[in-house]
């Protein structure tokens, strides 16, 4: 039997290619004739530099920028035949941040503006950044101060200080940019990005209203310095807390951050090959069936009629939209574990707990 295992990270606790790698433990435990074809994937969100890297013959680059909070944090680019790919979450990501440090009224994307300077510094004619998993609300506002963008407030100052903003004036990026994420949501009202992610970050529901009406007078000013009214409302421009609506504004275009993956690593074949497919992330809810990682792996899956089963660290999503979606079955660790916060803990080995599970009800070769 061949199993395709195409699965997301897993929050902070794994990435892709370590989840992938549990499953297949796991799985190898109770069905060790099967054969298992590991294609790690990504949505754009963390994860998507790391995923490309092992799909592409690339260049790393190695370089240090600054975090949401401030503080200097690593992060690596890939170089692939004249395109960077860049991972907005390794410079701007909600995991650089403590409890305490969670205010989307003060972080910044100024980290993901150098790495954006960065990739063009290194010759790169197209930048793709993967936009997902961010701590930061500022409509990409810190990203244009790092880009060269002038005004009359500080730029870095975190999404609340915009609403001060009187005169701004744009950056020029010697690059073609492209947004890759598969979250549709327009910059502002109640299916914007302070309404929608905000509270993820740490904003009450006054902080959720202050940031909406300061990104409002963000896309003003933004709309009005580049000649393009209406940006606002495009699909996507409310990724990463705005800043795909700044990627937007400097000419970007938007692509689906899994598409590109998908295509990358070949994903459509070898589940046209396979006789099951596992999908997985850290939280399995109604979020995922919005154009994530796993939606995504089981459409191309549906279209294949190939069966596919969710693994995930917790499971919020009904059997009948689990279905509609592709989606066999799905098995949470936290069944195996007992909770939440036990299945986070268990990390690799709970994964394989649960992956060893599966594989007793889906494998035909099981032991």
């Amino acid at each position: 039997m061949r199993v395709v295992v195409a699965v997301d990270s897993f929050g902070g606790s794994m990435t892709a290619p370590e989840a992938a790698q549990a499953i297949a433990d796991g799985w190898g435990q109770v069905a060790p004739g099967d054969a298992l074809d590991l294609a790690p994937v990504s949505d754009g969100g963390p994860g998507f530099v790391d995923v490309m890297t092992g799909a592409l013959a690339g260049t790393p680059l190695r370089c240090v920028v600054q975090g949401p909070h401030g503080r200097d944090v690593p992060a690596l680019l890939l170089l692939h035949d004249g395109t960077a790919y860049v991972e907005s979450a390794q410079a701007i990501g909600l995991h650089l941040l403590t409890d305490a440090e969670r205010d989307p009224r003060r972080t910044t994307s100024y980290g993901a503006g150098q790495l954006i300077a960065a990739a063009v510094a290194a010759g790169a004619q197209r930048v793709v950044v993967g936009l997902g998993g961010s701590g930061t609300n500022d409509g990409g506002a810190g990203c244009w101060a790092a880009l060269g963008a002038t005004a009359d407030i500080d730029l870095t100052a975190g999404g609340a200080a915009l609403g001060g903003l009187a005169d701004l004036r744009s950056p020029v990026v010697e690059a073609e940019l492209v947004a890759a994420t598969d979250v549709d949501n327009p910059l502002l009202g109640p299916n914007g990005a302070s309404a929608v992610f905000g509270p993820q970050k740490g904003a009450d529901r006054a902080a959720v209203l202050d940031l909406d009406d300061a990104l409002r007078r963000w896309a003003d000013a933004v709309e009005a310095a580049v000649g393009r009214p209406g940006l606002r409302d495009l699909p996507g421009a409310g990724a990463a807390g705005g800043l795909g609506f700044g990627l937007l504004a400097l000419g970007g275009s938007r692509a689906p951050g899994f598409g590109l993956v998908a295509e990358a690593i070949g994903l459509a074949g070898r589940i046209a090959s396979a006789d099951l497919v596992i999908a997985g992330e850290g939280a399995f809810d109604t979020t995922s069936l919005r154009g994530k990682a796993v939606a995504g792996v089981a459409g191309v899956a549906q279209a294949a009629g190939v069966p596919c089963v969710v693994l995930a660290g917790r499971v919020e999503v009904g059997r009948r939209d689990a279905a509609a979606a592709g989606v066999e079955e799905a098995y949470a660790v936290t069944d195996v574990a007992g909770s939440a916060r036990a299945a986070l803990s268990a990390g690799p080995a709970g994964l394989a707990a649960t992956a060893a599970r599966a594989a007793r009800t889906w494998s035909r070769g099981r032991a």
